[in-house]
């Protein structure tokens, strides 16, 4: 899984010089929280929702409706955008951009390739894409089999019971607990009972999962 496949390839950009008033009727249209600040094809910042709140005054300030307005028409992102902007490869795979985020604790990664930004991908698409992996929504029914000793050929043993029962698997995913890995089956069937029970007689231990 690449950054490029969860990213979201159309970007809304400012350019520096862009005032405040503008960046954030630019958000609200597009039901965003960041823009990439673009000098010609270079990204030279970043502007996000927090900052802008940041670089306002406070509710305490006594500043009229008419001089905060004015503020946002005179202030331009250049002057408080952050230049310090972490950035992911469009080839990377979706692990490190979720390690990046996590390691700088920020919420969005502008995606480059060959040192021109081709997209931006946030927390929320890493969630879409998360659904995405798992099936979530799709027809059919969930299950875990718990493998308290791993070995060669475990999931290809899954596999045969599933299939001598005419049963394929569309998503699989798995959990380590220290020695204990759990594998999360998604299974084209409509019930999770003789799914489980196919299973349980071919030896694996199964922990049943509510399908709500």
């Amino acid at each position: 899984m690449s950054v490029a496949d969860y990213m979201t390839a159309h970007l809304v950009v400012v350019n520096p010089k862009t005032t405040i008033s503008v960046a954030v009727d630019l958000m609200k249209k597009n039901s965003i929280h960041r823009l990439p600040v673009m000098d010609g094809n270079q990204m030279v910042g970043l502007i996000t929702h927090g900052i802008i709140q940041r670089a306002l005054p406070s509710q305490a300030t006594s500043l009229s409706v008419y001089e905060l307005n004015y503020l946002l028409n005179k202030t331009t992102v250049d002057q408080i955008m952050t230049t310090e902007v972490q950035t992911v490869a469009a080839d990377a795979q979706l692990e490190a951009a979720i390690a990046t985020m996590r390691r700088h604790k920020i919420g969005v990664l502008p995606v480059m390739n060959d040192h021109q930004v081709v997209g931006i991908i946030t927390n929320n698409d890493i969630l879409d894409a998360f659904l995405n992996i798992t099936g979530y929504g799709e027809p059919g029914i969930v299950t875990r089999v718990v493998i308290h000793h791993d070995q060669v050929g475990v999931i290809f043993a899954i596999s045969k019971v599933l299939a001598a029962n005419d049963l394929s698997i569309q998503t699989l995913m798995v959990v380590n607990h220290q020695a204990t890995k759990i594998i999360e089956l998604h299974v084209n069937s409509e019930l999770a009972e003789p799914v489980n029970q196919a299973l349980i007689a071919a030896g694996f231990d199964v922990q049943p999962v509510s399908q709500h």
